[in-house]
């Protein structure tokens, strides 16, 4: 899963793809990559941005979609929690609904049952936006993995399908660097759950505190720690750096053997 940020303050990529152009570019190329879908995204999760209309994240994000659906049949998620901009996404072509709010915003899972969408149901204690100060858990892989069954829960009661819900553990949202670690070692607990499992890890701060690195140097700790999930059940990537993640993503899968090499073998001994 590609991001791509419609926003002129992703932790990341600080507004590189804020340009109409630049995020079309931008999604069209990570597909070239090899990337399997294109999370799009108008509205940042940090609390440290002020705040928007859900008509300024419609204009931002529904544009995009439309220019990268007739662009490529790759699937397509909108990262949201707005339930009127879920659903201006999913009628321009969106097939995910990406929601680090866990389905919270009155309105949400409705959207999604009414338009068929999927859905990635995430955990976070204060959602987008909201300042959530020294976040503390007993047990942190614990109490993610219970919200997580109670939010897919409700997804279910809301009509929802079975086949159309995916978790997400909500590494750094509302965490330190010692949970998302915690999380990442003991992963298979939220695995266990049930749903295909995705991971959003990309050059997050967990990895940098961990690897003593700045945004920008964080390319290989990013790899190690989707690697990691894999190997522990994670079946969904949400990366910056398409090219690098499908590499390590096909040289793992060959170790497992889940897939051949993707040339012919020259080996003659």
């Amino acid at each position: 899963m590609a991001i791509v940020n419609r926003t002129p303050n992703s932790f990341h990529d600080q507004g590189r793809t804020f340009a109409l152009d630049h995020a079309v570019s931008a999604a069209v190329q990570a597909v070239d990559q090899g990337a399997d879908w294109v999370d799009i995204g108008g509205f940042a999760f940090s609390a440290a941005q002020d705040p928007i209309e859900a008509a300024e994240e419609i204009d931002r994000v529904v544009p995009v979609i439309t220019r990268v659906r007739a662009a490529t049949d790759a699937v397509i998620s909108v990262d949201t929690h707005r339930p009127e901009v879920a659903r201006a996404a999913v009628e321009a072509g969106a097939d995910v609904i990406n929601d680090t709010n866990g389905l919270r915003e009155p309105g949400m899972a409705e959207v999604a049952a009414e338009t068929g969408a999927t859905v990635v149901v995430t955990h976070s204690l204060g959602g987008p936006g909201r300042r959530v100060f020294r976040p503390s858990y007993a047990d942190v892989v614990a109490e993610v993995a219970a919200f997580l069954r109670e939010r897919v829960a409700y997804a279910l009661k809301a009509g929802i399908g079975p086949d159309k819900i995916i978790i997400d553990p909500g590494h750094d949202l509302n965490k330190n660097t010692f949970h998302s670690l915690e999380l990442t070692r003991r992963l298979e607990e939220i695995t266990s759950i049930g749903y295909p499992t995705l991971v959003a890890l990309s050059n997050k701060d967990f990895i940098g505190e961990t690897l003593d690195r700045p945004q920008g140097r964080r390319t290989e700790g990013t790899i190690a720690a989707n690697v990691v999930s894999i190997l522990k059940g994670a079946r969904i990537l949400r990366v910056h750096d398409v090219a690098a993640t499908v590499a390590s993503v096909r040289m793992t899968e060959a170790v497992l053997g889940w897939r051949g090499p993707l040339a012919p073998s020259h080996n003659l001994a």
